[in-house]
């Protein structure tokens, strides 16, 4: 939605970081970052974290712009900010140039007149930025600006915005906003126990379904609406929220991310605290089309790339608000799993074999029930019935006796971790008894469960009071929000299992690479295919023997050392797809060839208008499976790495997966795990499994060549990776690099 009003600085710091080696100390949203807390491409590798204790729970508030007259809109909001107020326990100071109370309390002029400091100031007036500059001088901590007409408007509006940020750096407060609302300071229930839904909006009507889960039981501690984000930002709020005792789980719905950077330290803070992060992102849709010379460039999608950062740190990223209130709910009250095995237990054969199919297509695990297990529930299940999972009892024991021996013979089996009753409609008094059933077996185990309540009615005593008077039976409407909420409780915990985060084993000085490779550089150019295996070689990845030459004569030398059969190519910083227009010739295995391979190629690049560097003569490379490996520029996220099948038809077969750096060896297997064609790489129709491992380094080390050249780095493609079979690594046959 909003441009980071701190990449120009962090753009000038990558570039110092880059060419002095070193990483100067930065302010990043008021903290100063020391040296060592940057990695190589200048960049934090911490979040500072936001004290809003005192934004939450104020013990003094500036109302500006209060009113009581009655019809206006001010009036209202100071209404429900004198109430707001009164449950947190905190004193109102009303402020307007004219009047002398509100609401009967007295009233200063100015906030230079306030009698005590404030922990926060309510801007109700149309433009912010002189009330921003005068509370510079009385040391309050946070503000609200409610006003419109900002970012949101415009070119126009979002200068406006920029100098209202720039005067709330200089002033050392914290805002929120502008154009956000009273979401805040809404009435939360208190009489509701268990881990809390903290709720994140840029949109406070967006936030209201989650809000009013309150209805249903479920209990909420925080709501942030962060409107456009001119200095307090989703990030902050999830730092924050990361770090309360009593937050279950953070719920957000993100229209735009300010800055990339700020997000994935958020949501590393939260994966580090085992607090689990679902967030609404709007924008799936965007083309994120670019110009680019790579094909890189042309698969990866802006929106890819958001959706594989959220992946990389955990954040379950959800399509729908109804997705988002359940999925936050399960997670915030489920306690770890025992085991990841889904039983399907309900009344009906039907039922269960259509809830089955579903969730074993959204991955989740089935498994078969111990023959011993079967046979003891078949103590309460007629023979004829399959209980091997999912389980049909056929209707009758739920009505009875056995109805709980079932449920708890389920539970009680080791391989069990999830029990999910799917209950179609209601069928009383047996539906009574099963609900009830399922809710005193979940307060008797620390396995989750489960219950689907397909009635459109929804007002059945079983639905409205059994089911969801209990904090221990997680309760959906719907199949798919059950199956996505599951996965996403089972993912997140085998995610955040021994977490290690990213960012404390990023690169945080350059390496021996770095000084070679800038040596490379033409900024604002596209290298030749020479100069980027240059680039490459420079960071230890493999390419082909060859030479650059310039005469006929010449070329037949090089073949002769290069080695017999060789391949000779046009060489040009003009050139980013040579074989469309001839200028590739494969398997020359005489001198003649060679000569005639030259005279052809020279005379097409001439034809073409094609400047040339040279003519490459390149070592033949016995067959593999090709890859590509690629780096383009993310706005928000900077440097990203993708890796995909390559070849001819690499932009036909769009196989790719992205990552934003850093990450370790296991997210780059994890990678190659995403393609549709991975399989490859395990040998198919009698090919030999290729070297996994090699070109996991290739991927390793393009990432760090991206962090240390991302002053100097807009794109780099090579394709194809030959990728060898295994033992024998992998080799760019070609390259491309645009320099910024």
């Amino acid at each position: 939605m909003l441009g980071s009003t701190h990449g120009t600085f962090t753009t000038d710091l990558r570039a110092r970081v880059v060419a002095c080696g070193e990483a100067p100390t930065a302010v990043v949203h008021g903290v100063t970052v020391a040296p060592g807390d940057q990695d190589v491409s200048g960049r934090p590798l911490h979040a500072p974290v936001p004290d809003l204790d005192r934004f939450f729970r104020p013990g003094s508030v500036a109302v500006v712009g209060a009113s009581d007259t009655e019809g206006r809109p001010n009036t209202g909001i100071t209404r429900q900010l004198l109430a707001w107020a009164e449950r947190v326990g905190a004193r109102i100071h009303p402020v307007h140039p004219t009047r002398e109370s509100v609401f009967g309390i007295d009233c200063v002029p100015s906030v230079g007149a306030l009698a005590e400091p404030v922990d926060l100031a309510v801007l109700l007036v149309a433009d912010p930025l002189p009330v921003i500059e005068e509370l510079a001088d009385t040391k309050v901590k946070f503000a609200v600006a409610f006003a419109s007409g900002f970012a949101e408007t415009g070119e126009a509006g979002a200068a406006a915005q920029e100098r209202l940020a720039a005067a709330v750096r200089r002033s050392g407060l914290r805002l929120l906003g502008p154009n956000t609302n009273l979401n805040a300071f809404e009435r939360f229930r208190e009489d509701l126990e268990g881990p809390a839904v903290a709720l994140i909006t840029q949109s406070g009507h967006q936030g209201r379904p989650v809000f009013t889960l309150q209805e249903l039981g479920v209990r909420l501690s925080h709501w942030a609406p962060t409107g456009n984000e001119a200095d307090l930002e989703t990030s902050d709020f999830i730092s924050y929220f990361a770090g309360l005792p009593e937050v279950g789980a953070i719920a957000c719905y993100v229209e735009g991310l300010k800055d990339g950077r700020s997000f994935l330290l958020a949501a590393d803070r939260a994966a580090r605290e085992g607090v689990p992060v679902v967030a609404v992102k709007v924008g799936r849709t965007e083309t994120g089309a670019r110009t680019a010379a790579s094909h890189t460039g042309k698969l990866t999608g802006a929106d890819q790339v958001v959706d594989a950062a959220m992946r990389q740190y955990g954040v379950i990223r959800v399509d729908g608000l109804d997705q988002l209130q359940d999925t936050a709910t399960l997670l915030a009250r489920a306690r770890r799993p025992q085991a990841e095995g889904v039983v399907v237990y309900s009344i009906s054969g039907g039922t269960g074999a259509h809830f089955a199919d579903l969730a074993t297509a959204a991955g989740l695990e089935l498994p078969t029930l111990p023959q011993a297990k079967q046979d003891e529930l078949h103590q309460w299940i007629p023979e004829y019935l399959s209980v091997s999972n999912p389980v049909d009892n056929g209707g009758h024991p739920v009505g009875d006796w056995r109805g709980r021996k079932i449920i708890d013979a389920i539970l009680a089996d080791p391989s069990v971790g999830v029990l999910i009753c799917p209950i179609t409609g209601p069928f009383p008094p047996m539906s009574d008894k099963l609900a009830q059933d399922l809710v005193d077996a979940a307060e008797a185990t620390d396995k989750l469960v489960c219950v689907v309540w397909g009635s459109p009615v929804g007002t059945e005593e079983a639905y409205r009071t059994t089911l969801l008077g209990s904090s221990r039976v997680a309760t959906f409407r719907t199949f798919g929000n059950c199956i996505g909420a599951v996965k996403a409780y089972l993912d997140h915990h085998r995610f955040t299992t021994g977490y290690r985060s990213p960012f404390d084993e990023a690169p945080r000085t350059p390496s021996p690479s770095l000084r070679k490779a800038q040596a490379l550089m033409r900024p604002g150019r596209r290298l030749s295919e020479h100069a980027a295996k240059q680039l490459l070689r420079a960071y230890g990845i493999r390419v082909p023997r060859e030479q650059l030459v310039t005469s006929a004569a010449a070329a037949v030398r090089a073949a002769g050392l290069v080695g017999y059969p060789v391949v000779m190519k046009a060489s040009g910083a003009q050139l980013a797809h040579k074989t469309e227009l001839g200028l590739v010739k494969v398997g020359l295995t005489s001198a003649s060839q060679v000569r005639d391979a030259y005279r052809e190629l020279t005379d097409i690049a001439r034809y073409e208008s094609i400047d040339l560097d040279g003519i490459l003569v390149c070592q033949m490379v016995g067959r593999g499976v090709e890859m590509v490996v690629g780096v383009t520029r993310d706005e928000l996220f900077g440097p990203t790495v993708t890796v995909g099948l390559g070849g001819v038809l690499v932009e036909v077969l769009n196989d790719t997966a992205v990552r934003v750096p850093p990450f370790g060896e296991n997210e780059a297997r994890s990678m190659l795990a995403e393609l549709r064609g991975r399989a490859l790489l395990d040998g198919v129709r009698g090919a030999p499994p290729a070297d996994v491992d090699a070109l996991v380094e290739v991927v390793l080390r393009v990432q760090r060549m991206a962090l240390e050249l991302d002053g100097d780095l807009a794109e780099l493609d090579i394709n194809p990776l030959m990728v060898l079979p295994r033992g024998q690594g992998a080799v760019a046959l070609d390259a491309l690099a645009v320099c910024r």
